[in-house]
């Protein structure tokens, strides 16, 4: 294989296409803030081109699947290449969050560091089932969701108000993180992982998955009902009809004996529901500027 190839192949890796399904907790913490459109910017480069995308090779250079992953069908072999790119993506990740303010270049810091920890094989956090579900979570939810406001320049005040709407934003993560695993079974009991869709098998996963997005559901229209923002639950619900469409077809076709545990299908409930929220979000952005 030519050098070329093989840095290439480490590129595949850094799965960039894959942050959008982190997307929405992005769009979601503008919301109740003042944005300051530089460092939003700013903030959206470091997030979804650098930190997910070097947290994302990092997780394929120790864990070196062959089978799907998240973003990718047919993993390219993992090399030493893989580890420079994650190194270089660590650096400039950090280099743009310092660019946008302390705070956020701290936490970015923090990010990349439990990230590690995720997926390192002296740690592992992965292989705990509830602990490093928990932290994934945290740490996608509600962490980013404050790390977002932080960097667009919110006062340590507001970002207080604004709990509640974090709070909802890891219930997004903790409802969509086991159905990614869903279809990895196999592929994590060969590396000894007892992940959280593991713990509570296919059924149980999408039950769980249902249940979290309904409390979910109900705190954030509760939440933007006592803010006056009647027409975020209409967008809010609207977004979610096809999603809860395909989930359900998709669990039926579970239910009557399908082989419909598979890795495109859980890759196009993951592309409908983060694109989804993302435009709802996006409207909520726009409607509250204009």
């Amino acid at each position: 294989m030519t050098k070329s190839a093989l840095w290439l192949n480490a590129i595949h890796h850094l799965r960039i296409p894959f942050s959008i399904f982190l997307m929405p907790v992005y769009w979601f913490a503008l919301i109740p803030i003042e944005v300051d459109v530089y460092r939003a910017v700013m903030v959206f480069i470091a997030l979804h081109i650098f930190i997910y995308p070097a947290s994302n090779g990092y997780n394929s250079y120790f864990d070196r699947d062959v089978e799907s992953i998240g973003g990718l069908k047919h993993p390219p072999e993992v090399t030493r290449e893989l580890w420079y790119v994650v190194l270089a993506f660590d650096l400039f990740s950090l280099l743009i969050a310092l660019m946008v303010n302390l705070p956020f270049a701290v936490m970015a810091l923090i990010y990349l560091l439990v990230s590690k920890a995720y997926s390192y094989e002296k740690i592992r956090l992965k292989k705990y089932p509830v602990f490093g579900a928990i932290t994934v979570v945290v740490f996608q939810g509600f962490f980013t969701y404050i790390a977002v406001q932080a960097g667009a320049g919110e006062s340590a005040r507001l970002l207080f108000d604004n709990i509640g709407y974090g709070i909802v934003s890891t219930l997004f993560l903790l409802g969509s993180y086991p159905m990614t695993q869903i279809y990895q079974h196999a592929e994590d009991e060969k590396h000894g992982d007892y992940t959280l869709s593991r713990m509570l098998g296919i059924h149980g996963t999408f039950l769980f998955t249902s249940l979290v997005f309904l409390i979910a559901s109900v705190l954030l229209c509760y939440l933007f009902y006592m803010d006056h923002q009647v027409h975020n639950i209409v967008i809010y619900l609207l977004a979610l009809i096809p999603v809860n469409i395909y989930f359900l077809k998709w669990y039926f076709d579970y239910r009557k004996g399908k082989p419909v545990i598979t890795f495109e299908r859980t890759m196009a409930l993951n592309a409908l529901s983060s694109l989804l929220l993302s435009v709802a979000f996006i409207s909520m952005l726009l409607l509250k500027w204009l």
